[in-house]
């Protein structure tokens, strides 16, 4: 048993800081490559780059583990390439980047009067970066507002906010997947990744010494595992074949 907790140690840390760019590489290829992003859910940058920002925001009060930080911030620059490549390969989309921003002129952007203004859903790119903007910008200001510390209620809020949203990362794929009945569009390799990071991580995060991994990482790693598992049964029901109803 130590034996195996020292492996974990020294290589978890490793792995975790990895992990972004051996999980989205080959996503990013396949969409650049097929020149189309149809069957991938865009929340899943949505989800990662707000949460990669907040855990980020997280760490100045926090001083969580290292190997988590830079893992957050791996996990940034990956997601923003993502989302770059599949907004320039959205079908049907392409082309329309000087359309307005709230604008339902088309089936993708119909679908977006299911949502507020049509959030996350906009024809032009320029309001996806402008929101990633404005959520770094705001939370920077209130960092040099209220200085947060290890026991402010300001860095518990965040690192709560930050790992829930990470937590929920597969329930939209899951839900694409569940419409559809197929993984089409859904890279193995990206599930593949997310199930042994599932199990490196709770491996590391409960045989880390005490206070070296704040609760809130456990308590939402569990819960994203078990959506992962979820996501996983999908897979082998529905397979990456065509979706159905074409």
């Amino acid at each position: 048993m130590p034996i195996f907790t020292t492996l974990i140690s020294a290589l978890a840390p490793i792995f975790l800081v990895l992990s972004p760019i051996t999980s989205y590489t080959d996503q990013i290829l396949s969409i650049h490559r097929t020149r189309t992003s149809a069957g991938f859910s865009l929340d899943i940058p949505l989800i990662m780059l707000t949460a990669s920002i907040l855990k980020i925001f997280y760490w100045p009060g926090a001083r969580y583990d290292l190997s988590l930080l830079l893992q957050a911030v791996v996990m940034l620059a990956m997601q923003l390439v993502l989302l770059k490549v599949a907004l320039d390969n959205r079908p049907g989309w392409r082309g329309e980047l000087a359309g307005a921003p709230f604008q339902a002129g088309t089936k993708n952007a119909a679908g977006a009067r299911q949502r507020l203004w049509g959030f996350w859903r906009w024809r032009s790119q320029r309001p996806y970066w402008e929101f990633l903007a404005g959520l770094v910008g705001l939370l920077a200001l209130l960092h040099l507002l209220l200085r947060p510390t290890a026991a402010s209620l300001y860095t518990q809020l965040i690192g709560y906010v930050g790992l829930a949203v990470e937590a929920v990362l597969p329930l939209p794929q899951m839900v694409a997947n569940t419409r559809a009945r197929s993984c089409k569009g859904f890279r193995v390799s990206v599930l593949a990744n997310w199930l042994v990071g599932d199990a490196m991580k709770m491996s590391y995060f409960f045989t880390s010494a005490p206070g070296r991994v704040p609760w809130a990482f456990k308590a939402c790693g569990i819960f994203q595992a078990c959506c992962d598992a979820g996501l996983g049964v999908q897979w082998w029901v529905y397979g990456d074949g065509a979706e159905a109803g074409g």
